[in-house]
């Protein structure tokens, strides 16, 4: 092989690479290029076929992942990698399709379609459409075409993909429901869930179960409906097979991979033909085509159906056409009541129907016999003990305050007209005379009533915090001075005032008998020495006095002439002080439910005050206390409500003789956790003060205008808090054996 060749080879082998590159960048685009979603119709088909048509921007690489929810029937469909562009929200008039929802999450598109009722579905991909069909499953019996049966995402039977079962829990609900949860491997595991007989199964389609999960679970400490859950292969698939127990229904939803069985417990009503807390009718199925039919066939057909014993009036008369199709029983019954005026009364299994008025003036007789039998019935009388409540109270329960006053006994009152309620006052018993039945009505009601109430501590902290700080600088100054010339005496000295600090007054030499803090130590020239002679004044001569009240420090300073006598004084006072402090008050009082509790601690002040009456003198109480006042109402799920008032009062001082009170008070109602701590209010209060007093210009001047002025410079920051704590006590708590 030449040069020429190789060259043409590696040329060759180039050309190939980047067409394979581009190819494989061509793909990838493909792939995250996001598909949209443009437009979405809705057909109905033949043989009662819905179709729905999604037709989309790009041709689908898979279709998109199903599951359905049962209760209530929905069909949901996860288009992964696509985006809306149509509506979000749309209303269909379609007899199985009422409405479907659009929604964008996490780079996927879902759509939920609301059904009327459970479908069996498939879906058809054809280019950029997919066509989703919805249809009644042939051949399924009533169990399984009913609302009770449903099934969540299909998979295909060629679709040879295993999964598994991750966990199996058991949790109560807060409304004592039990909720079994499944964790999946695949959210598009196929299921299916029905009710059978007494029991509710689920069908893992293709799924496998570990070891460890295939179990039986018993869920009876839990309280809930449900007793058993029970795990097991059966062949291919895992069936899990749910055991409740009284009346229930049940309810099943999915979340990703996480499917959730809830069963409700149902309270029987006697009166109802079907049972359940859902609205609507939910008996089973039923098909009617009559043509000019009695109404007593009719009635005796869907009796036949649902198994009922139904008791049919001797006046029901008259015929029907009817042409039902696939109806609920108990709504077909009320169309053909609703036809003929008629209504039922349901007694446990046993259903009596007749005309409505015929119902109603049967019942009005019952009443009114009723009536005439408490006239005549013989009374008995029974003692009550009561144990928490007051006889008294409960008497007037059972007897209002107006008895008697629109010409009946005991209007308005539990007891019969007959009847009577006496106290004894002793014993706190309660002594009723009335028939048979009112006493067993008394008897219900003191059991519900005389209960134990329970008891709440309430602890409120008030708390009081202090910031202060002030800064003083103050001066005296004084010149004292004497010139002669020709015979001319001028003297200059301030206004003699006596000094409040002993530092300027020396002790040697002081004669005893007189205070030194008064008097100060003065030379002047002698005439006839021709020297000096010091003495002792009782006053020091200052020209600008000016100084701190109480100073933390002093600072003086005296210049002084022997020759001439001149003096010039000089004392620089300061002060500066910084003051925190916390002031925490924590009464605590323990009350009864809906029972106001208060307690004080402090000060009383009585004051005579004179000019009353008849020029009589009166005495007027004057409190400064901390005080709690407080009424809690204990919540059925547990919280505390408080009507609550806390005062923190103090004396400022007197005038005239008459205590100055400082007030902080709050008063509001709250709800709180049993526990938990409240911030009923705060008052922040911050005073700043900056004065000067000083020597008008002299105390302008730069610098030595310090010398002629004092300055008073403070903060004052006071800040208060109001907490409150409320814990209900138990019945034991606080009690001494």
């Amino acid at each position: 092989m030449n040069v020429y060749q190789s060259l043409r080879l590696s040329r060759r082998a180039l050309s190939c690479a980047a067409m394979m590159l581009l190819s494989l960048v061509a793909t990838t685009s493909s792939v995250l290029a996001q598909n949209v979603i443009e437009d979405v119709s809705v057909a109905r088909g033949g043989a009662g076929r819905t179709t729905m048509t999604f037709a989309l921007k790009d041709p689908l690489a898979t279709p998109p992942t199903v599951f359905a929810i049962a209760t209530p029937p929905r069909l949901v469909l996860d288009f992964a990698n696509t985006s809306n562009a149509g509506k979000a929200v749309s209303e269909v008039s379609d007899a199985v399709v009422r409405s479907y929802n659009v929604v964008q999450a996490q780079g996927r598109t879902r759509v939920v379609l609301n059904l009327t009722k459970s479908q069996a579905y498939d879906l058809k991909v054809e280019g950029n459409k997919l066509a989703v069909s919805l249809f009644d499953a042939p051949g399924t019996s009533a169990a399984e075409s009913s609302p009770e049966t449903g099934r969540f995402a299909s998979t295909s039977k060629s679709d040879g993909a295993n999964f598994s079962l991750r966990d199996v829990d058991f949790r109560r609900g807060s409304g004592g429901e039990g909720r079994v949860i499944i964790d999946l491997s695949d959210a598009n595991s196929g299921i299916e869930i029905k009710q059978q007989g007494k029991v509710l199964i689920v069908d893992f389609l293709r799924t496998q179960v570990p070891r460890n999960l295939e179990r039986k679970l018993d869920v009876t400490d839990f309280g809930t409906p449900v007793q058993l859950i029970d795990t097991f292969v059966q062949g291919n698939n895992t069936r899990m097979v749910i055991e409740p127990k009284g009346l229930w229904e049940h309810s099943a939803y999915q979340t990703d991979s996480r499917l959730i069985i809830e069963v409700k417990q149902i309270i029987e009503d006697p009166n109802k033909l079907t049972q359940g807390s859902r609205p609507g009718y939910k008996g089973d199925k039923l098909s009617l085509n009559f043509q000019d039919i009695a109404v007593r066939s009719v009635l005796q057909v869907i009796g036949d159906f649902t198994g009922l014993n139904i008791i049919v009036s001797d006046t029901v008369t008259g015929n029907v056409t009817l042409r039902l199709k696939d109806v609920p029983w108990d709504q077909a019954l009320d169309l053909v009541m609703q036809a003929r005026s008629l209504d039922m009364r349901k007694n446990g299994n046993v259903v009596w129907i007749a005309p409505k008025e015929e119902l109603a003036l049967k019942e009005k007789q019952e009443l009114e016999a009723k009536a005439q039998v408490a006239d005549i019935e013989p009374l008995r009388t029974e003692l009550f003990q009561l144990n928490y409540q007051k006889a008294e109270e409960v008497r007037k329960m059972l007897i209002p305050a107006n008895a008697g006053a629109q010409g009946g006994a005991n209007q308005g009152g539990v007891l019969s007209k007959r009847g009577s309620a006496t106290v004894d006052a002793r014993t706190n018993v309660l002594v009723v005379q009335d028939t048979p039945s009112k006493l067993e009505e008394v008897r219900r009601l003191i059991q519900r009533i005389d209960i134990s109430i329970k008891q709440v501590l309430i602890e409120a902290r008030v708390v009081v915090a202090d910031d202060n700080f002030s800064r003083q600088l103050g001066a005296r100054f004084g010149i004292g001075a004497g010139i002669n010339n020709n015979g001319r005496n001028i003297g200059i000295s301030g206004t003699p005032i006596g000094d409040p600090n002993q530092a300027n007054v020396p002790t040697t030499g002081i004669t005893t008998g007189f205070s030194p803090s008064s008097y100060y130590w003065r030379v002047k020239p002698d005439k006839e020495t021709g020297g000096v002679v010091g003495e002792y004044i009782n006053s020091i001569p200052y020209n600008v006095n000016l100084p701190v009240a109480n100073p933390a420090g002093t600072l003086a300073m005296t210049f002084l002439n022997l020759g001439n006598g001149n003096l010039v004084n000089l004392e620089l006072s300061a002060a500066e002080a910084a003051n925190r402090g916390k002031v925490i008050s924590s009464p605590r009082v323990v009350t009864a439910d809906n029972q106001k509790a208060s307690i004080s601690q402090g000060q009383e002040y009585k004051l005579r005050v004179s000019g009353g009456v008849g020029g009589q003198s009166s005495v007027i109480t004057i409190r400064a206390v901390l005080g709690l006042d407080v009424t809690p109402q204990v919540t059925p799920d547990g919280k505390v409500v408080l009507d609550v008032e806390v005062s923190k009062d103090s004396i400022a001082g007197f005038q005239d003789g008459s205590p100055i009170v400082n007030t902080k008070r709050v008063s509001t109602k709250v709800i709180v956790n049993n526990g938990d701590t409240a911030v009923l209010g705060g008052v922040y209060e911050e005073q700043i003060t900056d004065t000067t007093d000083k020597v008008p210009f002299l105390g302008d001047a730069p610098l030595l205008g310090h010398l002629f002025k004092k300055t008073n410079k403070g903060t004052v920051k006071q800040e208060l808090l109001i907490f409150l704590t409320p814990r209900v006590l138990s019945d034991t708590t606080g009690t001494v054996r």
